[in-house]
């Protein structure tokens, strides 16, 4: 269990060093990740401002102009995403994008990250890297040869370019991950569908962000749609302004100094509703496909793949899949040709789960594996006019294995799922808040379903020993962190049993 090192919650009276007046700041805080049990990346961004544009400053409307009258209207009932209707941006007189609400611009200027195994230890230190607005302002360090099943604290600097006075500076904490030959109990934490508009924490953010630090979990995953661009995101900085403005709140900056993540996207982190990279589409404006695959990469902690393994100690590892990059159009007629993941990803998916020999296998996905799924909707592996043929395939091969979950995103509810034909079970994460929840009907309970609840909240996985065999527990909670359901996998040597 990772241990919890308590900071004020206010960046401008958090254990500062050097003066957080001279600037440049950091106000839309750091962000962890990318944890093994030697390496990890600390993304940095420095902003003119210590703090953001607050809640009452103007916003842009956005407008589309109707394909058949040409007229500016209102834009269209979400999700639909008509690819005929051109956008037009309007902000309203003395605004601009470094003045709208939660706007936290960005300043050239020079970061480095300090860092050390647990308290009293020497300080390490990466160079100093200059940062402008090719990225951002953002720039990410990696960090290796780490200590194993270790507390680090951090300390990320900012200052302006040729000074030698550190203007600002912010405290950070993780743990990285146990060898894989190590027994340890192992907690993680995954949510999904972070939108902006339904925040439910007092002062800005989301209630489940401090009720996932109250579990002290070892890492978190979001599994996508982390914000939400089709509405608003129409240019570049607009994109980048959605980033600022959600982890500048109050909750989001706290809970990312202090517990490592993994960032997974989806679609409308990637670019707008079910979408994939040949779609032609006037919906979104100026902005792209391809920009909103590399905005991803500037905004989080990421290695070169999107698509990845993590291992973490004797008894868990996880696997992370891209959903976006490599599939081919949703139109197009399903067969054995049309793909979400692409060959390469499949192959070393498929190669890496046969390696491990961890006692407990966890397939996180952005999108449905088992379902089910509303009738119409193509945009994953559970109907049959989407990509039910790669579903099957990959259905098929995890069921030949014991002690193996899916974890999904992408549903803005709450489920378990057990596939009739293999045993295999999914478990739905639910999105980040209440005012999120919807998408399904809660009476209509089907013979698969062996939880379900429209709630917003998170899912906690525990891999730990009871009386020495190891154990796998699913835990659903609500926003404010109470267990709303308790599953639990036990491995043992003939035979997999599964309790609920």
């Amino acid at each position: 269990m990772r241990a919890v090192l308590f900071f004020v919650a206010v960046y401008a009276l958090a254990g500062c060093r050097g003066s957080v007046t001279d600037g440049p700041h950091q106000a839309t805080g750091i962000k962890i990740g990318e944890i093994t049990d030697s390496s990890a990346i600390i993304w940095v961004r420095l902003t003119r401002s210590i703090e953001r544009v607050g809640i009452g400053a103007a916003v842009p409307d956005t407008l589309y102009i109707h394909p058949q009258s040409g007229e500016l209207v209102q834009d269209p009932i979400w999700p639909r995403t008509p690819e005929d209707w051109v956008p037009v941006v309007n902000y309203p007189e003395g605004a601009t994008i470094d003045n709208i609400e939660g706007a936290v611009p960005g300043a050239p200027g020079e970061v480095r990250v300090r860092y050390r195994a647990g308290m009293g230890a020497e300080w390490n230190s990466t160079p100093w890297v200059s940062v402008n607005g090719e990225r951002d302002f953002a720039h990410q360090f990696f960090l290796a040869n780490l200590e194993s099943a270790t507390p680090y604290e951090v300390i990320t600097e900012g200052r302006h370019l040729g000074s030698s006075n550190v203007g600002s500076s912010m405290n950070g904490q993780f743990r990285t991950a146990p060898l894989a030959n190590e027994t340890a109990r192992v907690v993680f934490a995954a949510t999904t569908g972070q939108a902006y508009p339904d925040q439910d924490a007092p002062g800005g953010g989301f209630k489940i962000y401090p009720s996932i630090l109250d579990l002290q979990p070892d890492f978190f995953v979001h599994t996508g749609d982390i914000l939400y661009y089709d509405q608003w995101g129409k240019t570049l900085d607009l994109a980048r302004w959605g980033w600022a403005r959600i982890f500048s709140l109050p909750t989001n900056f706290e809970f990312h100094r202090q517990l490592a993540s993994y960032f997974m996207k989806d679609d409308h982190d990637t670019f707008s509703n079910d979408s994939w990279p040949t779609m032609q589409s006037e919906f979104m404006g100026e902005f792209t496909f391809a920009q909103g695959q590399a905005v991803f990469l500037e905004q989080v902690p990421m290695s070169e793949k999107t698509y990845r393994t993590f291992r973490w100690g004797q008894n868990l590892q996880i696997w992370m899949t891209e959903n976006r990059d490599y599939r081919s159009a949703n139109t197009d007629p399903d067969g054995p040709e049309k793909t979400i993941w692409g060959a390469e990803q499949k192959a070393w998916f498929m190669e890496t789960f046969l390696a491990s020999d961890a006692a407990f296998r966890v397939l996180i996905s952005p999108t449905p594996i088992l379902g089910p799924y509303n009738e119409g909707e193509i945009d994953n592996h559970t109907n049959l006019d989407g990509f039910y043929h790669e579903g099957e395939e990959l259905r098929a091969f995890l069921s030949m294995h014991d002690n193996v979950i899916v974890v999904s995103g992408d549903r803005h509810y709450q489920y378990v799922i057990e596939d009739a034909r293999t045993g295999l079970r999914e478990y739905a994460t639910g999105p980040a808040s209440d005012a999120h929840a919807r998408g399904w009907d809660p009476e209509d309970i089907r013979p698969e379903h062996r939880y379900l609840n429209v709630i917003g909240g998170f899912l906690t996985v525990t891999a730990e020993l009871q009386d020495d065999v190891p154990i796998l527990i699913m835990r659903h909670h609500n926003v404010d962190g109470d267990i709303v359901n308790e599953d639990m996998l036990i491995a043992n040597a003939d035979e997999t049993i599964l309790q609920n």
